[in-house]
């Protein structure tokens, strides 16, 4: 079984939730990691995510970071929430 890692940035424009996490976070840049592994006996390569983790500012410390294992459905409706967001 083979695994990878995608690291991406993600941009909110208004301070956000993510369902489970119980704080907001201010809006921002923020790396997401997504780990996945290879589906294996195939005649063509697939890959399963297995796990996503976003970077954040950690509760009560200035300038340190945490990473949080998250849901990508819970990510996307954030994404999908500041998108729709009137107030720029």
């Amino acid at each position: 079984m083979t695994i990878r890692s995608r690291r991406e940035t993600v941009h909110f424009k208004h301070p956000f939730r993510i369902r489970g996490i119980e704080r907001v976070f201010p809006a921002g840049s923020y790396e997401v990691v997504t780990d996945e592994e290879s589906i294996e006996g195939l005649t063509f390569s697939a890959y399963r995510r297995i796990a996503t983790m976003v970077t954040v500012p950690a509760e009560g410390s200035c300038g340190a970071t945490e990473m949080l294992s998250i849901g990508s459905i819970d990510l996307a409706n954030a994404q999908a929430a500041d998108a729709s967001t009137a107030h720029d």
